[in-house]
């Protein structure tokens, strides 16, 4: 299960990344409820709008993402991403302790989090694969996603007492302080034991390549039609739990950093499922989209804040089964100098339909209510897994059959 940390690269990388991601809940749980409570009257359509605002660039810049991603050293790619995003996360922070900060400051730093996310995502995937190479690129990329989830138990949880206690803009300046640490692993590799993959040549058309690439791939587009419905309509959980949170249990600050952490739960048992596995399957996406339907349905049925709780497990558990085995097949599928695009597509394709799906579900949940806002989640789990169903149907017709 643990096997990728036998290379000392990734036990340095792994190290750094865990301190920045409790900083990275700490400062997502803070914004939305600073949007929710301090800047708005509980106002879902706003927070979808910082989503719209926060994922968009996902999806604008990705010619340039992807390419980025192949052609430029990528230690230095994240070094400089990093970078700016602890000094965006410093400068949010110092605006809202001193109590200048006004919503559409937080517009403004959602889209340049945004940006430089935008650049830093397929990097920090594909960059992975340098650093344990392919045999166990699906182990690290699990255990990537249980350092993320471990902090996604940890952060929001602890956003909560920081918001109870001193405030909600000490929790964006811990963020900041945070990256010293991923900062620091990038610095401490040990590059004469790294292993890169070759970097992808500049010609005419390299910049759209992926896209070329995935179209001719009924494989791989089915897979990201899977991401762009659960992506867009389903994974809008700071939407879910803070108006769920809100509007249906009245809880304050805490409880609504616990449930984040409650979800955590079941994010980080799907990450160690998955680094148990051997080789990713396609069938685990139709598992992984049904019970996320499923699991968005108890959700919105659900009568009480613990029974929520539990519904929110289950969603965790089937979002990493599915998140973990698209980013794992999409890069063993691909060849190497081609996964900065290709990468650059799935992460452009999961997060930057946010600003169609948040919009649209933050004025269900602020019209019809929370609960229906979760019906649309649950809606596009059922969806993509009948992407999936179609898909492999498709495959085994495509097969042609042996003679006896």
């Amino acid at each position: 299960m643990f096997r990728s940390l036998r290379h000392p690269n990734y036990r340095i990388w792994a190290a750094g990344a865990v301190v920045s991601n409790i900083g990275t809940w700490m400062q997502r749980t803070a914004q939305d409820w600073l949007v929710l409570t301090r800047l708005t009257h509980h106002s879902a359509s706003a927070v979808g709008t910082v989503m719209a605002l926060q994922f968009g660039p996902q999806l604008l810049l990705l010619p340039w993402t992807g390419f980025a991603a192949d052609h430029y050293d990528q230690r230095k790619l994240l070094m400089a991403t990093q970078a700016t995003m602890a000094a965006l996360a410093l400068t949010l922070g110092l605006l809202t302790v001193s109590g200048l900060v006004q919503l559409w400051h937080v517009y403004i730093f959602a889209f340049l989090f945004g940006c430089a996310a935008a650049f830093d995502a397929p990097v920090r995937q594909t960059f992975v694969a340098e650093l344990v190479g392919d045999a166990d690129l699906h182990n690290a990329v699990a255990l990537n996603s249980t350092s993320f989830n471990a902090a996604r138990m940890i952060g929001p949880a602890v956003a909560g007492l920081v918001i109870a206690s001193v405030g909600m803009g000490w929790a964006f300046l811990f963020n900041g302080a945070s990256f010293v640490a991923v900062l620091g692993s990038l610095f401490l590799l040990r590059l004469n034991g790294h292993q890169g993959r070759a970097r992808a040549h500049r010609t005419k058309g390299s910049l759209m390549g992926g896209l070329h690439y995935v179209w001719s791939r009924p494989d791989l587009k089915a897979i990201l039609v899977m991401l762009f419905l659960i992506g867009t309509f389903g994974l809008n959980f700071p939407i879910f739990i803070s108006t769920m949170a809100v509007g249906v249990f009245h809880t304050d600050a805490r409880g609504y950093g616990l449930l984040s952490s409650i979800m955590a739960i079941g994010t980080l048992s799907g990450a160690l499922l998955a680094a148990g596995r051997g080789r990713p399957r396609f069938a685990s996406l139709l598992v992984g989209s049904g019970v996320f339907g499923l699991g968005c349905a108890l959700a919105a049925l659900a009568p009480t804040y613990w029974l929520f709780a539990a519904a929110l497990v289950l969603i965790g558990v089937a979002a990493l089964t599915l998140t973990n085995t698209t980013n794992s097949l999409m890069q063993l599928s691909t060849e190497p100098a081609m996964r900065g695009r290709v990468m650059a597509l799935r992460v452009g394709v999961a997060l930057g339909g946010t600003p169609i799906g948040a919009p649209i579900v933050g004025w269900v949940a602020d019209h019809l209510g929370p609960r229906w806002g979760l019906a649309v989640g649950a809606a596009s789990g059922v969806a993509a897994a009948g992407v999936a169903i179609y898909a492999m149907t498709r495959s085994v017709h495509a097969t042609p059959s042996k003679s006896p």
